[in-house]
């Protein structure tokens, strides 16, 4: 007696037999640890780059959700916003800082303003001056961690200001101008 199945039930049958003979699914990588600083401090000197008079002094402290930063950044044009950024690079070597590298993006989103949608890990609100010159810097940075090698880790990377400010808008860096100053974000032991 011989059997005649259609075509389409000797195809499936096949195409059913070779699913079952394939290698074994790989397993999956572990989830990457929790992003969780490990530093308690951390301090940022800023100095000029790109022949301006910008300095400053900042400290960085861990907080539920990312990194407060605070300090005092002087040398600024008066009255006026000047752009403020981490940078990929902790390195501050070149006179224009641009040894530093772009903005620290390690989740690869779009430049943009902080809170307001999808931004950079290193973008953050632009620093105001006041009449003297002087911006007062009171920062929270959210979504970052301070030491601990997390891929949104900071520590070891730089602090930049930049002549113009942020536009929250233009790619990949917001029209910011120039790198007038650069620190290097440094852990307190």
């Amino acid at each position: 007696m011989r059997i005649h199945l259609p075509l389409t039930a000797l195809a499936a049958t096949a195409l059913l037999a070779a699913c079952g003979s394939g290698p074994a699914p790989r397993p999956q990588a572990p989830p990457p640890p929790p992003s969780v600083s490990t530093a308690r401090m951390a301090e940022a000197n800023l100095a000029p780059a790109s022949a301006s008079l910008v300095s400053g002094r900042l400290a960085l402290v861990p907080e539920a959700g990312g990194v407060h930063i605070t300090g005092v950044v002087g040398g600024l044009p008066r009255g006026r916003p000047s752009a403020f950024h981490v940078h990929e690079k902790g390195d501050c070597s070149a006179v224009d800082a641009s040894s530093a590298g772009g903005h620290f993006n390690p989740t690869a989103q779009a430049h943009g303003r902080a809170g307001a949608g999808a931004h950079h890990a290193g973008d953050m609100d632009n620093l105001l001056a006041n009449a003297e010159g002087v911006a007062n810097v009171d920062i929270h940075l959210r979504g970052v961690t301070l030491g601990g090698g997390a891929v949104n880790d900071i520590a070891g990377r730089a602090l930049v200001v930049h002549a113009a400010p942020d536009d929250y808008r233009s790619q990949p860096a917001g029209n910011a101008g120039a790198r007038v100053a650069c620190a290097v974000i440094r852990v307190v032991r």
